[in-house]
């Protein structure tokens, strides 16, 4: 780091941070190297060619390369269908189309892992016309443990009432622990001791690769997220997916599309196959490197005095890291320094603002080659206590590393940091 004129001081820090993660980064390499052979394999096995590369126009029947890709990632997910879709417009989207396709007026949907993140609320019970109370559709709550674990005996109680039993993989905007595969294996098993055959639905957005397997494999039925984060790989430009049972992907595709038509049509323009393909099979390597630029955020600021959520020494399952500034201007700080040492639009300087869906001012740093990535570095966070922010991806760690002192660098340079 040579070339940004760091304070040495700041770098002796990092150099130590980076010392602590040497068990860490083995970990997420022997991870890395396990899902870059399940994607390889899922590729050969399903004899991708460069026929599926093309994309097609219209009403996109009979799009080999867009079926294709569907197929390819059910087997990665272990699942047995897929709906790959440059038309998701967000990872929320794809969850929205997953809740709209199989619930309907009276049925309840159970969330087994507390308050659903801000702009999720809205799908589910918002006042701006066409949420999922709009339809009749009931929800319920179980609020998370004060571990952050999920009280299985509650869920026991209520799952047989609900038509869906939702999980959030991730924290949202929230300090919790993530979900590991293993925590949601236990919820698909209590909701299935209670004698449930409620569907069990994932919104598995930042958690892709960042374990051996997906929640397809230890009992969830569904499960949605967004390309501009993991499985994406900092390639893809847009979409998300959905994966899971055959009859409930088949309802998600007829929600996307119509009724009847369903998956057959959509076409894939220009490149869009070639992009998704590839960005899938670059994915294992761009988490890994958000893994460990994510650890190594939580160590390096965890030496400068802060609170990191999950700290250095937590297992990592999926790529987000949360720091814990105290101060608003903190906050502000720290996202401009992410944005100072960013490939793109580095002179720009981010400023809080009303973003739709959420109902306190945002923050967003992000100087990605694709607005809004999140597996490209990016930091976010709302204006509110505890003034933490949210960093996750990182599809380069050296150049994210960077970023990460460059952050610390504008908090020293703005005397609101002492070292």
């Amino acid at each position: 780091m040579d070339f940004f004129n760091f304070d040495g001081k700041l770098l002796e820090k990092a150099e130590m941070a980076e010392r602590k993660l040497l068990e860490t980064f083995y970990r997420i390499e022997k991870n890395c190297r396990h899902n870059s052979e399940k994607v390889l394999k899922a590729f050969i096995d399903n004899n991708v060619s460069d026929m599926h590369l093309k994309g097609t126009t219209g009403y996109g029947y009979g799009d080999d390369g867009r079926d294709k890709a569907d197929r390819v990632f059910a087997d990665i997910t272990d699942a047995e269908d897929a709906l790959v879709r440059y038309n998701f417009v967000n990872g929320t989207h794809a969850i929205s189309t997953m809740l709209f396709g199989i619930l309907r007026p009276g049925d309840l949907m159970l969330s087994a892992t507390g308050a659903p993140y801000d702009t999720l609320e809205q799908v589910i019970s918002g006042d701006k016309g066409g949420s999922l109370k709009e339809f009749g559709v009931k929800f319920e709550q179980i609020d998370l443990l004060d571990d952050g674990k999920p009280d299985f005996e509650e869920i026991k109680k209520r799952a047989k009432s609900a038509k869906l039993v939702y999980i959030q993989r991730s924290r949202g905007y929230s300090l919790r622990p993530s979900l590991n595969v293993s925590v949601i294996m236990e919820i698909c098993e209590a909701v299935r001791e209670a004698g449930s055959n409620a569907v069990i639905a994932v919104d598995n957005c930042y958690g892709e690769f960042c374990e051996y397997v997906e929640p397809t494999s230890v009992g969830a039925d569904i499960i949605a997220g967004s390309l501009i984060k993991n499985p994406g790989g900092g390639i893809c430009s847009t979409g998300g997916y959905i994966a899971g049972k055959r009859d409930l992907v088949e309802l998600c595709a007829n929600r996307l599309t119509t009724v009847g038509t369903g998956k057959e049509v959509g076409c894939s323009l220009g490149m869009q196959n070639r992009e998704l393909f590839m960005g899938i099979y670059y994915a294992p390597l761009a988490v890994s490197n958000a893994l460990k630029t994510a650890a190594f955020a939580s160590a390096f600021y965890e030496g400068l005095g802060f609170e990191a959520f999950p700290n250095s020494e937590k297992y990592r399952t999926d790529i987000i890291t949360s720091i814990k500034l105290g101060s608003s201007e903190r906050l502000i700080a720290f996202c401009e320094g992410i944005q100072a040492y960013s490939p793109v639009d580095s002179t720009a300087a981010p400023e809080p603002w009303d973003m739709p869906g959420y109902s306190c001012q945002v923050i967003m740093a992000a100087g990605c080659f694709t607005m809004g990535s999140s597996i490209e570095l990016s930091a976010d966070a709302p204006l509110r206590e505890p003034y933490a922010v949210w960093l996750q991806g990182g599809t380069s760690y050296y150049s994210a590393k960077a970023a990460v002192v460059g952050a610390a660098q504008r908090l020293l340079d703005k005397n609101l940091l002492t070292l």
